[in-house]
């Protein structure tokens, strides 16, 4: 009996101590959860506290990086270009040693363009060259037998960038790689998006082509134009009664490559404008819908930031010198290739003119005789980096097998010795005409 007892007694307290246990373990939750089984506000000020906890730190951690990227922006240079360059991952010292950017512009209107010119851009100088070649620029090889098909736009026909860009480097003596061809239609989305341009209109502009479904109809002075207007402005050669701009301004397609060069000028600067920022995504679907070109995105951004801070008044604007005639019954433009070789030196490789020589060391003129378009600028920095004063530089209009070295004003032996040491000590040495512009000719040979 006595064991059965404790037994009973054993379970009865088990019993009680799993009854207290379930007891203290529903009071607890009810300290926590009402009947409806709700959060109590003993747990949600929990929760509350966890999160502000949470939300400071993210807090903490965004002040962090918008100091380090305001430290970046301020670092590239601040202000807009310090920004877009930290954006695009650029840094101030990789902007000093970027090189220049060189390229080929087109104008395109029904397979065919208009607009032919050659640009430069240097981030580190914020200086900038853009010179027009006339559509009509003969490139064939004798002019008294030349056709229209002899004429450099007629290259383009198909949308032939790169053999274009191809004759261009032929005439020029310069090693272009990129180009960009814009239809007219891209442009009139472009200065429409951005606002309009405002741009002085040369003269009274009245001109229709129904066969190009083209009607010219402005007045001269200071005005705001549209898309539609700019194209009109930028197409514009002569009126229907045959008048044109005046000779001072300059005649048919020089006067128009003139406002053509200074209508891009007030476009950039009006793109450019810090309240265009916002419309980019814009801008850029117009860019892919209507610009075609070989230039890599990577290399693209990398001179953006600073593109946004030129300033125009750094622009040098010219055409390619030479002049209008007529040749077996066509119209050709002949390139003067002394002028065109001075200012391809000055324009493109920051060469001084004449007058703005300093120093006493020889004059040279500098032209590739070989089909490696590396050459020219290659021999140029090396001769410049002597001192020497390079006041043309092309090509010349037959490929040359020795490289020489023409003594044109009866310079000493010294100094044809000099001369010629710096690029080829086996250079040919010849005599020539003296003239009266440059001391030496060094005419690359395919043996360099």
């Amino acid at each position: 009996m006595a064991s059965k007892h404790m037994k009973n007694n054993d379970g009865n307290i088990n019993r009680k101590k799993v009854t207290n246990t379930k007891k203290r373990t529903v009071n607890k939750n009810r300290n926590n959860v009402n009947s409806r089984g709700k959060v109590t506000n003993k747990q949600r000020k929990k929760k509350h506290v966890v999160a502000k906890r949470v939300m400071l730190f993210i807090v903490v951690i965004l002040i962090i990086l918008a100091g380090v990227f305001t430290s970046k922006v301020v670092i590239n240079g601040g202000g807009l270009k310090g920004l877009l360059a930290t954006l695009v991952g650029q840094t101030e010292e990789a902007r000093k040693n970027m090189t220049d950017i060189e390229f080929l512009i087109l104008g395109e209107s029904l397979n065919l363009t208009d607009t032919i010119m050659i640009g430069k851009y240097d981030p580190n100088s914020q200086k900038a060259s853009l010179v027009s070649i006339q559509r009509d620029t003969f490139i064939g090889d004798n002019p008294k037998r030349a056709t229209a098909y002899d004429k450099i736009n007629s290259v383009y026909q198909g949308k032939n960038s790169e053999k274009i860009l191809k004759e261009v480097n032929e005439l020029t003596g310069l090693n272009l790689k990129y180009y960009v061809a814009i239809d007219t239609k891209g442009l009139r989305e472009l200065v429409d998006a951005i606002g309009g341009v405002e741009f002085y209109v040369p003269m009274d502009m009245k001109y229709d082509d129904t066969s190009q479904d083209l009607h010219i109809n402005l007045k001269e002075g200071l005005q705001k134009l549209n898309g539609d207007q700019a194209e009109q402005v930028l197409r514009f050669r002569h009126n229907n009664d045959g008048t044109t701009y005046p000779s001072s301004y300059g005649t048919q397609d020089t006067g128009r490559m003139r406002t053509q060069r200074d209508f891009i000028s007030a476009l950039l600067k009006q793109t450019l404008k810090l309240s265009n920022i916002s419309k980019i995504g814009e801008l850029i679907d117009i860019a892919n819908n209507n610009i075609e070109t070989n230039i890599p995105l990577d290399t693209l951004k990398d001179y953006i930031p600073y593109a946004v801070e030129f300033s125009t008044d750094n622009l040098k604007t010219a055409t390619l010198p030479g002049e209008p005639k007529e040749m077996n019954g066509v119209w050709l433009y002949l390139t003067d290739d002394d002028e065109a070789q001075a200012m391809i030196a000055q324009y493109f490789f920051d060469c001084p003119t004449e007058e703005e020589i300093t120093n006493e060391m020889p004059t040279l003129q500098i032209l590739n005789g070989t089909s490696d378009f590396n050459n020219l600028e290659e021999v140029v920095n090396k001769y410049k980096e002597k001192g020497y004063n390079i006041l043309k530089v092309g090509n010349t209009e037959s490929k040359v097998k020795q490289t020489k070295i023409t003594n044109r004003t009866k310079q000493t032996s010294e100094k044809v010795t000099e001369v010629k040491n710096v690029i080829k000590e086996t250079a040919k040495t010849e005599t020539g005409k003296d003239t009266e512009d440059v001391d030496f000719t060094i005419t690359i040979g395919q043996d360099y």
